[in-house]
């Protein structure tokens, strides 16, 4: 990579703006010298390159402490109304000890066996969505599909009851609504709705789980109760914790679902070659999660100073860790900006969907409802493409997510 082109790549993630605004946030070939950088515009460092931004999800010294989802819009309102909000999501700290217990309590519910289990209503709930708008000729994906279907999907794997789904949905879309809130909204009554959400969907969640205690199932929540850890915090409170965790992931979710469907629309022949051979399929969900993940930067704190790359980083700075950037490492990935079916994702991995401890918990279930969305399309929209009437729209610039707002398509 030229010299001039690593400027340009650090001129956009530096920008008034913010980070990352452009889709293709490309650092191939990343010097060591370029991998990780400071700021001034951001008041942040950043980190480019694969292998650091790897070592760094890895390491104790950066820390993830914060409370659910975004705290940011709920400043806005007061301090009031942002304690409020911390008494209904317990603060916590997602590293070490309470990591590993979350993720153990959890896996049951996301094992291989469970997740294959969920794959026909999965493709079941796509469907329907598909077929209701098949004879349309046309229509937003985001609102036919993208923004809906994540939260039709974690009701089922949940075990909603039908009579409480449309309670569930309307929490979903609260929370979704004040993590990727669009231009013209307000931030303090996205805020109110949200917490409102949060704590109704509490109080809600306590006697089910009660329930499941009682007369276990096969859904996600009887699974994950099976677990019973050792220390002071209940399996209920655990679990309570991934559920809200769960919802608090679906406007992200969504996210992935449209930029998945984007990559391959905006390649006809990617299309074309996934509709003569839809085995590949598989191979087109890790491409599109390298090329495009909905969460493009990851936001860690300095919790001890030390050094990285002959540079110090001190107690209390930001780090911005750029996934879009090391998923386009050429030291990893051969042909970085190549959409390759055939890549093998076991030896070059993205990192789109986190690593290690901070590996999404429902990262399966992202890429089999994206795998089952993609296959239904294929299926029952053959003709589908970017409507040329229409522009496609990005959500409001910023730093953590990257998703549309609408994405209109004809047939």
């Amino acid at each position: 990579m030229s010299s001039a082109a690593r400027r340009l790549h650090l001129s956009v993630l530096t920008s008034n703006a913010g980070l990352p605004l452009e889709p293709r946030m490309r650092c191939p070939e990343t010097a060591e010298s370029e991998s990780l950088r400071w700021s001034e515009a951001l008041r942040a460092w950043i980190v480019l390159g694969h292998e650091d931004v790897t070592g760094c999800l890895r390491d104790s010294r950066l820390g993830t402490c914060r409370v659910d989802f975004h705290e940011a819009p709920l400043q806005g309102p007061g301090e009031e109304l942002l304690q409020a909000f911390r008494k209904s999501v317990s603060p916590r700290s997602e590293d070490g000890r309470e990591l590993m217990c979350l993720r153990r309590q959890a896996a049951p519910g996301f094992s291989p066996e469970a997740l294959d289990a969920w794959r026909p209503a999965i493709t079941r709930l796509a469907r329907h969505l598909v077929t209701r708008v098949r004879d349309q000729g046309r229509m937003d994906a985001v609102r036919a599909l993208t923004c809906i279907l994540p939260a039709l999907v974690l009701a089922e794997v949940l075990g909603i009851p039908e009579r409480d789904r449309e309670g569930f949905l309307a929490w979903a879309r609260a929370i979704a609504d004040v993590q990727a809130p669009a231009a013209d909204l307000d931030g303090g009554t996205l805020a109110r709705h949200a917490l409102l959400a949060t704590r109704e969907f509490l109080d809600y969640l306590g006697p089910l789980l009660a329930e499941r205690r009682r007369t276990p199932g096969e859904d996600l929540l009887s699974r994950m109760l099976q677990v019973q850890p050792p220390g002071a915090v209940s399996p209920e409170q655990r679990v309570s914790h991934i559920a809200l965790l769960l919802l608090s992931g679906l406007s992200s979710f969504a996210d992935q679902l449209g930029n998945g469907l984007h990559e391959l629309w905006i390649h006809p022949a990617r299309f074309q070659r996934l509709q003569a051979d839809p085995s590949r399929v598989r191979g087109a969900v890790e491409e599109v999660l390298r090329l495009s993940p909905a969460v493009p930067v990851l936001q860690r704190t300095v919790l001890e100073t030390f050094s990285l790359r002959g540079k110090t980083l001190r107690k209390g700075e930001p780090v911005l860790l750029c996934l879009s950037s090391a998923n386009r490492d050429a030291s990893v990935f051969s042909e970085p900006e190549c959409f390759d079916l055939d890549r093998d994702s076991a030896r070059q991995k993205h990192l789109s969907l986190g690593f290690g401890l901070h590996y999404r918990l429902d990262a399966g279930l992202v890429k089999h409802t994206l795998k089952a969305l993609i296959e239904v399309v294929l299926e029952e929209l053959p003709g589908a493409r970017l409507d040329e009437e229409r522009a496609s729209r990005l959500k409001r610039p910023g730093l953590h997510a990257r998703g549309f707002e609408s994405l209109p398509v004809r047939w």
